[in-house]
């Protein structure tokens, strides 16, 4: 069987670069179209990441393929929906409120842009929490007469919570939750990202937009279709959280407090964490790990540089989970979860093999 042709928009990004080792031998997609900024059309993909000082910019541990570096790039403008079976979009989120509708006219686009996480006929789609929310891609397509759709990942802060919250959610019921991240820096990208001279000997204790990124989707991700696929209600648990920047290279660190909706013990929350296989579609995807949730006991467990490749980047790995004395019901856990793997690029692969198992893609 032929693979799936995909472009990859925003290729030469760190994101985008995320995207091209991860496809790399897929049972099913096949990049043979890559595009990013009209400065970079017409060049070979290894000469539009050569910097002007030699220096290949190529910033993922895994070797750049080379029959990649050999593809010519095109500007995002001249990419045509006619030549691929879906696009994949790494680009910030004012190009693709212009870019992705062109082309989910015509043929289905997984973004990590935040440009339409937020819109009522968008599923915002974490395969192992919420595959049952897939059907809303009938109603965006009514609605926008596409015969594509467009499908955006969560917020990488997001999905390692909305993972963890998942079971608790399904076992005990959650009211509130509080949330302080410690944030990688590759989650701002290299272009503006961090600067060196503001991180290291620092915490940064404002990310713009993150808080209420978190806060909206999360109880987007744990809500409910409505039995017709029309409408999704979100949950109603309280969330509120501050989001900060750490000197950390990958893996985002959250300290979590949650409420849950009855009594339990910390032995029985671990249990719920580490027996949860969420949806069950979710399971024989390529990209699927064993376990979306490995629980530590090791009390100086998880850290970023020694748990974030758990499972190739696709796990959460919790630990010190504890009693809370001040929220009802109160428990407390800290997690690790890859942003730039299961937080972005290898995440919404993972979205589009949930879609080609459910019969939407391909």
């Amino acid at each position: 069987m032929a693979k799936l042709r995909a472009v990859l928009i925003g290729a030469t990004g760190l994101a985008g670069q995320q995207f091209i080792a991860a496809l790399k031998d897929h049972p099913f997609i096949e990049l043979t179209g890559l595009a990013a900024s009209p400065r970079s059309a017409g060049k070979t993909y290894a000469d539009a990441l050569r910097a002007s000082n030699g220096m290949l910019a190529w910033f993922v541990p895994e070797p750049l393929p080379a029959g990649i570096a050999g593809m010519t790039v095109l500007s995002g403008d001249a990419v045509q929906a006619k030549d691929y079976d879906l696009a994949f979009s790494a680009v910030e989120a004012d190009v693709a409120r212009e870019l992705e509708p062109r082309l989910a006219r015509d043929i289905p686009v997984f973004s990590a842009a935040s440009a339409f996480r937020y819109d009522a006929d968008v599923p915002l789609l974490l395969p192992p929490v919420n595959a049952a929310h897939a059907p809303l891609i009938q109603e965006q397509r009514r609605q926008r007469g596409w015969k594509g759709f467009i499908v955006p990942i969560p917020n990488c802060t997001t999905t390692g919570l909305a993972v963890t919250l998942a079971p608790l959610a399904e076992r005990f019921g959650v009211k509130a939750v509080l949330m302080t991240s410690l944030q990688a820096m590759s989650g701002a990208g290299r272009s503006p990202g961090v600067i060196g001279l503001d991180i290291l000997d620092n915490v940064v204790p404002y990310i713009p937009k993150e808080e209420h990124k978190v806060e909206v989707e999360t109880k987007k991700i744990l809500g409910a279709l409505n039995p017709a696929g029309a409408t999704l209600t979100p949950h109603d648990v309280r969330v509120s959280c501050t989001c900060t920047r750490v000197a950390v290279l990958e893996g985002h660190t959250e300290s979590v407090f949650v409420s849950l909706g009855k009594k339990a013990t910390v032995a029985e929350v671990a249990q719920a964490m580490r027996e949860w296989q969420g949806a069950e579609v979710a399971k024989a995807l390529p990209s699927a790990p064993p376990r979306w949730i490995e629980v530590l006991d090791d009390p100086f467990r998880p850290q970023p540089r020694l748990d974030r490749d758990t499972h190739g980047g696709m796990a959460t790995t919790v630990g010190r989970i504890r009693e809370d004395g001040v929220l009802e019901n109160g428990f407390k856990y800290v997690l690790v979860s890859h942003n730039t793997k299961m937080g972005a690029a290898k995440g919404a692969i993972l979205v589009a093999e949930l879609l080609r198992a459910q019969g939407l893609l391909g």
